[in-house]
């Protein structure tokens, strides 16, 4: 079982929503396409362009929500460091999953990276997904989440190269 309801989206005709750890809303934008033609004294030129009034697009819906559930994750993961060092005074600058601060700082922030993992993932992120589902899903059935394993996330504090 895989804990999630297969049957995307949840609610008919409604994207696929969730709620970042830290309660920023994500919704995936994937609409079907409308074909449009524009005319000119030239030429025509056609092409499809991303439209509200035409329905989600449930393949798109499916496919594209676990790689942005993850993006999801790590965008937290980022804000989450990026506000530790603030408040401990250490320069921080990322774009995407590339970290930066000053060479003085570097261990200080490797030693922040890691806290703010363990301080994230040390909630059931999966159950969490789930109950969200749930409450915005209250007719579909879920899956028993899969049986959580015995990693102790407190071996990613002594890592060395948990993130490079």
């Amino acid at each position: 079982s895989s804990g999630i309801n297969a049957e995307w989206p949840l609610r008919p005709g409604a994207p696929v929503q969730w709620r970042t750890p830290l309660g920023l809303p994500c919704v995936q934008p994937y609409t079907k396409l409308k074909r449009q033609v524009t005319y000119t004294p030239l030429q025509s030129l056609s092409g499809e362009n991303p439209h509200p009034d035409m329905g989600v697009n449930k393949s798109k819906q499916r496919t594209a929500f676990p790689p942005n559930f993850v993006h999801s994750q790590d965008s937290t993961h980022m804000m989450m460091t990026a506000i530790k060092c603030y408040h401990r005074g250490i320069p921080f600058a990322a774009v995407h999953d590339s970290f930066w601060t000053l060479p003085c700082h570097v261990d200080e922030m490797n030693e922040v990276l890691r806290q703010q993992f363990v301080v994230m993932y040390s909630y059931d992120v999966l159950k969490d997904l789930r109950d969200s589902f749930a409450a915005t899903n209250p007719d579909v059935e879920f899956d028993d989440l899969p049986k959580s394993g015995d990693l102790n996330l407190s071996c990613v504090l002594d890592s060395e190269y948990f993130f490079s």
